[in-house]
């Protein structure tokens, strides 16, 4: 460690990528030296933009630094990382985790075996919609979730279940401590070689049920999750930052100081009277790719679990995956009916 921050690089400077670069710069945990990418004049690019070495070949970044932030394509973390890890080094690791649950699995293993920290870039975990959540009691019986977004060619090097649907398949897991009991998906492809909408219905041991639907064909950007539970209804804006909640009695949280807080009257049930209120809550100055890479710097500076781990993200993938596998039959039986008629 240099006085308190991990020497760190990043490899892969696209679009995400720099904001990579971008934000560390800005972590005061982190020492960013340096960055690689395959596409040299990229690579260039980024590093004069923010004053940053550049590394012509992966191997020699990889010996200066303690950790290393992978956000590259899906089909390369597996490489990268398994790199990282047998040189002893940290690694923070775009989503999905990896291509396959036994590239993953291997990954969470060489952690094991190197005692080293792997965190997963769940960003939606740090959404200040979903920190604002923190002071309160989540047990939902449904929730509805809509990711929808305009086409861009990026991403597309996988279907839409891993590119935007597994934010919402790990956030939904991380709510839901029940194991999945079924689900059942369909999807399609519309642009690009791989799905490009898809929806999906889990149902949980516990008796909650999650609707789950992701576009990157949409005309119009949407990210809003709701939760359905005992006497509340909690709505999540991921695109304004801010949770609204609509609930009964007493609330099992305080709403921060100057937090919008009021009554919407009351409705009579039989014998009783119950008063509706509503609460929008927020947590701003909260920048979600900065935060993540500063809890990861902080996990490896304090030796503590890091927010999002390895193994999480593994249940996230698995998850997606047997979505993708749901999906595949749906669209046979279709073709085959096509066919038959």
């Amino acid at each position: 460690m240099n006085g308190g921050k991990v020497k760190i690089g990043v490899v892969g400077v696209g679009h995400l990528g720099r904001l990579h670069a971008m934000q560390l710069k800005q972590v005061p945990e982190a020492e960013l030296l340096g960055i690689y990418d395959a596409d040299p004049q990229r690579a260039a690019t980024v590093g004069t933009e923010f004053s940053i070495p550049v590394f012509g070949e992966f191997a020699p970044l990889l010996e200066q630094v303690e950790a290393l932030s992978i956000v590259t394509p899906t089909v390369t973390h597996y490489d990268f990382g398994r790199a990282a890890l047998e040189a002893g080094k940290h690694v923070f690791i775009e989503k999905p985790l990896t291509a396959t649950l036994e590239q993953a699995d291997e990954l969470i293993r060489l952690g094991r075996e190197q005692q080293r920290k792997i965190q997963i870039g769940h960003i939606e975990r740090f959404n200040p919609a979903i920190m604002a959540l923190e002071p309160l009691e989540i047990n939902p019986l449904f929730i509805e979730a809509h990711r929808m977004a305009n086409f861009n060619p990026r991403g597309t090097d996988v279907a839409v279940v891993l590119d935007l649907m597994i934010h919402d398949i790990d956030l939904i897991l991380s709510f839901v401590k029940s194991p999945v009991k079924t689900l059942d998906a369909s999807g399609m492809s519309v642009i690009s070689p791989t799905e490009d909408i898809a929806n999906c219905r889990i149902t949980f041991e516990n008796g909650c049920v999650a609707n789950v639907t992701a576009s990157r064909i949409s005309a119009r950007k949407m990210r809003k999750m709701r939760f359905f539970q005992r006497n509340a209804y909690i709505s999540v804006d991921f695109l304004e930052g801010i949770s609204e909640i609509y609930y009964t009695g007493q609330p099992d949280f305080q709403p921060a100081p100057g937090s919008l807080a009021f009554s919407l009257g009351q409705i009579e049930s039989g014998l009783d009277k119950r008063e509706i209120r509503y609460t929008r809550i927020d947590k701003a100055d909260i920048n979600p790719l900065r935060y993540e890479l500063q809890r990861f710097c902080r996990a490896i500076l304090e030796d503590t679990v890091p927010p999002v781990t390895a193994e999480e993200g593994r249940r996230a993938l698995l998850i997606a995956q047997h979505i993708l596998k749901s999906i595949d039959e749906h669209t046979q039986l279709v073709k085959k009916h096509w066919q038959i008629r």
